[in-house]
This record gives structure tokens, C-alpha cells and sequence, in this order.
């Protein structure tokens, strides 16, 4: 299996860079939205990130890239695929994957990642991002298409863990061994999204306490908060939806704290991708993930010393 290194400071291809290579470790970021570019830059330089979705920016030009060229110049960026497939049962998509190479080169995203998760059949593309049976056979059709996607990009991908509504008979491991061995065979990262943790162990009925101290930490380059809905079931049990529609609940900033506390001050985004709020709102949010990061990262600085 490949594991692709990203070009660091001082090495031909850091030499050639488009755009600034800005510092991403122990940041808190944003989604990045058009309707925010105006406040974004009335407020000046930002201390944290900008994430985009890939297939928001597929185009040759127009608007959207003018946009995102003028955020890249002075922020980094994180590039967010949902439509690869990796987790389906079909090759990958050569010209969807070209198109991502492409913008990967385009703007030098300081983070990429993609889902653990499908999205098509055949000639179908559901626009959701579906469940798979952790087994043997999932297993190896994940890791060759990641190895696929790696191999293309030339860098590493951080693979993001699924928020899940259903389970399936023919699963033979938990999602955090499927999601370790993963990491192992291919040398991927991987995306803790927390927000999907706490609505999987909700509707699944598991502690996510539990799954986040078997959950392979040590390989985390990126961490998601975001909001999500409390619905019923058709037995009137409580079912969460991972919406992005809101501010992050109190029970996942705890779980947020606990996680950075295990694994130090990895760079962290807040999702918010419906029901929009007003920069402010938003970059509220993002100041006070920062909090924590600071906090922990204060505390980890003291340990050093100390020790």
C-alpha cells in the first residue's frame, strides 16, 4: 500500500507553491460560505481556517473560484470531497477524481479529506452519503480506493468516520476496528467528526464515550463539530439527523473537550451548511473551539516543560 508524503517547507515542490503556505495546527476553522466573503474581509486577517466542499468548486472559473482564490491568499484551506464513493461497490469515478486531483493542485488545501460512505449505483448518484457493512470485503474495496485517490492527489486524505442511522447483519467488526485497520493499511489520517459520533450512539443506542476511547486517535489530522435535529422514529424513539443546521449542542462540546484532551490541539471545523447565520454567528462558534485548543494546548506546553 502507498503512503504519499505532503511536501513540507524547504523541498522543491514547497518552493513552487501558488499560494502561501499558512499554519493550520491547533487552529479552529469555518465553513467557508459566498454570502460571508464580504464580512470575512471587512473583519482582515483571520486567525483559523476555511473549509470548502470539492464539488462546489468543479468548474473552470466564474464566481465561486474567484471567491475562493481571494480566501486561499490569506487563510488556509481544508478541501471536503462528499462525493467520491470510496465506500462504494463500483470503481471510482476516473473524471470525478481528475477533477478533484485538479483542485488539489489548484489551491494546496492545507487539509483533503473525503467520507466513509457511497453515494452511487451503476449510473445512480444519490445525493446522500450512505452506511456500509464493516467486513473483510468492504474492508479491501475501501483501502483500494483510497490508496487509488492518494496515489492520484500524490498526499495523504484524512477519511472522515459516518454519522449512521441503520446497522447491518453483515458487518463482522466495530466501525472504530474497520476505521483502524483502514488507517493502517493505506497510511491515511482521519477526520473525527464528534458530532457524528454522538448522533450514531444516539440512534445506535452505544456509548460514545466508549467508542471514542477505542477510537484511533493517534491518526486524527482534523477534527468536525456541527449542529444536528432531534426527530421521532416511527415507534416514537428520539432519532438525530447530522443537519449542520445549528450551533453545536453542549453534550458534543463536551465530548469535543475529552477528545482534545487525549489527543492535543488538532485543527478543528465547525460545519454549518443550512439554515446559514450571519458571520458573526458563525465565527462565534469557531472562537470558541479555539478556546479549547488554546486551553489544552497551554497545558500540554507546561507538561513539556515540565517534563
Amino acid at each position: 500500500m502507498t503512503n504519499p508524503q505532503i511536501p513540507t517547507a524547504g523541498s522543491s515542490s514547497a518552493q513552487s507553491l501558488r499560494f502561501p503556505a499558512h499554519v493550520v495546527a491547533g487552529l479552529a476553522g469555518t465553513s467557508f460560505k459566498h454570502e460571508h466573503l464580504a464580512a470575512i474581509a471587512a473583519d482582515g486577517p483571520q486567525r483559523g481556517f476555511f473549509e470548502v466542499h470539492a464539488e462546489n468548486y468543479m468548474g473552470a472559473g466564474g464566481a465561486p473560484h474567484r471567491a475562493l482564490e481571494h480566501i486561499r491568499r490569506d487563510n488556509p484551506v481544508s478541501l471536503h470531497g462528499v462525493c467520491m464513493s470510496i465506500g462504494g461497490p463500483q470503481p471510482l469515478d476516473k473524471d470525478h477524481l481528475e477533477r478533484f486531483r485538479s483542485l488539489v493542485e489548484r489551491y494546496e488545501p492545507a487539509l483533503v479529506s473525503e467520507h466513509l460512505a457511497w453515494s452511487t449505483h451503476q449510473t445512480s448518484f444519490f445525493n446522500d452519503l450512505l452506511p456500509l457493512p464493516y467486513n473483510a470485503a468492504s474492508l479491501a474495496r475501501v483501502c483500494d480506493h483510497i490508496d487509488q485517490v492518494q496515489e492520484t492527489i500524490g498526499r495523504p486524505m484524512l477519511l472522515e468516520n459516518p454519522s449512521t442511522y441503520v446497522m447491518f447483519r453483515e458487518s463482522t467488526m466495530s466501525e472504530t476496528d474497520f476505521i483502524r485497520s483502514i488507517a493502517r493499511r493505506t497510511g491515511c489520517g482521519l477526520l473525527l467528526d464528534v458530532n457524528n459520533v454522538f448522533v450514531s450512539a444516539t440512534n445506535q443506542g452505544f456509548s460514545a464515550l466508549e467508542y471514542l476511547a477505542d477510537f484511533p486517535l493517534a491518526a486524527v489530522g482534523e477534527i468536525h463539530l456541527a449542529g444536528h435535529a432531534e426527530q421521532t422514529d416511527d415507534e416514537g424513539d428520539l432519532l438525530l439527523i447530522d443537519s449542520h443546521d445549528g450551533p453545536v449542542s453542549d453534550a458534543v462540546w463536551k465530548l469535543f473537550e475529552i477528545v482534545i484532551g487525549r489527543r492535543g490541539a488538532v485543527p478543528t471545523l465547525i460545519e454549518w451548511d443550512s439554515n446559514i447565520p450571519d458571520w458573526p454567528v458563525l465565527r462565534a462558534e469557531a472562537i470558541a473551539a479555539q478556546a479549547i485548543l488554546d486551553r489544552h494546548g497551554v497545558r500540554q506546553e507546561a507538561n513539556h516543560a515540565a517534563a
